[in-house]
């Protein structure tokens, strides 16, 4: 990619101070070191200018691919102000549902599916046995595994929530307009059914963002492609191989460098599950803190959680992938509780 574009956005949302950093590259997912170098680029004097970066106290949040992205620009910025007259205060970074590393998310993922009784006993002891897990691209007979359990297995569930009703038409048949996507951690594509308040959300915004007037508002388009706008691309998704294989030897470096560092897990979500952020973060092997415990909110459960020498691990009962839109009380409580540094309220 030759060209980025940089822009700083501030706000104001309550007592919190936001600046989000936005580069556009064209595609999401990408692991080079100069993607993260962007924002460690903005010129010093303006750093020092921004008091939400110079000031008390930067954190970085995200979710999904954002559990590689993250760490790698808390890496980048740590590494900066080692340099640097205007050091960036970052404090903490904080993660949900995150891809971490291709072994123990593929590995994590398979098992929570069949403890879920989403596939069989037959095609989880299959996947297990013929899947590597650690590879970009999969075998064939991995593949057709994975195949044969999203088509023949799963039924029309949606897999970022599977307790959730997916996205139908209104004579109730399944929608014809499914978005495609594939898992971040293994080359095979799936059907999401984005669900929440309303789980045809995706499906509006497809038909407005192929609207004409609105594609020339936005200066879209300009080239007149053939086909349709999707929210995600095939043609990016089949051909996508640049990814590190684990971002665990940069929470070392984190933890090492004292930073404040959350995990958190939507508990119904099967694309990253929780079962596969508990696999990888049991490969730091950090020492227990405070154990094991349930965390509330408004006197109900909102959780479980537990403390480790370095990284602070929550579950948010009955989220799906993306915790604020399922379970945004819980996702304020975890927010604040980040923010002050402080375990989870045990009542």
């Amino acid at each position: 990619m030759e060209h980025c574009r940089q822009s700083l956005v501030f706000g104001n949302s309550g007592r919190r101070r936001l600046l989000l950093h936005q580069q556009v590259l064209g595609f999401a997912r990408h692991r080079r070191s100069s993607h993260c170098q962007g924002f460690t680029g903005i010129p010093g004097p303006m750093v020092g200018s921004i008091p939400t970066l110079q000031g008390p106290r930067s954190y970085i949040t995200g979710e999904s691919y954002a559990g590689h992205y993250v760490p790698q620009l808390a890496r980048e910025i740590m590494n900066y102000n080692t340099k640097s007259k205007h050091p960036i205060n970052l404090r903490g970074i904080m993660v949900g549902n995150a891809v971490t590393d291709n072994y123990y998310d593929n590995l994590g993922t398979v098992t929570y599916w069949w403890s879920h009784a989403m596939i069989s006993d037959r095609t989880y002891r299959q996947l297990i046995h013929t899947c590597n897990f650690r590879q970009q691209k999969e075998s064939n007979e991995c593949e057709s595994l994975y195949s044969y359990a999203m088509d023949q297995e799963f039924g029309n569930i949606d897999q970022y929530n599977i307790y959730a009703p997916p996205c139908n038409k209104s004579d109730g048949s399944q929608s014809t307009t499914r978005r495609t996507i594939r898992l971040p951690h293994q080359p095979h594509r799936i059907f999401r059914q984005i669900s929440g308040y309303d789980p045809c959300t995706e499906k509006y915004a497809e038909i407005y963002y192929n609207r004409p007037d609105v594609q020339k508002a936005l200066h879209a388009n300009t080239t007149k492609i053939p086909y349709r706008w999707t929210a995600c691309s095939d043609n990016l998704n089949r051909n996508w191989n640049d990814t590190d294989v684990s971002v665990l030897p940069i929470y070392r470096e984190m933890i090492a460098g004292g930073l404040r560092v959350w995990v958190f897990s939507g508990d119904v979500d099967s694309v990253v599950p929780v079962t596969a952020t508990r696999y990888s973060l049991a490969q730091l092997k950090l020492r227990t803190k405070i154990p094991w415990y349930p965390w509330y909110v408004k006197k109900q459960v909102g959780g479980w959680t537990e403390v480790y020498e370095g990284v602070t691990f929550a579950t948010v009962r009955g989220a799906g992938h993306e915790v604020p839109l399922f379970k945004p009380r819980a996702a304020l409580q975890l927010f604040k509780s980040f923010l002050r540094g402080e375990p989870l309220p045990k009542s």
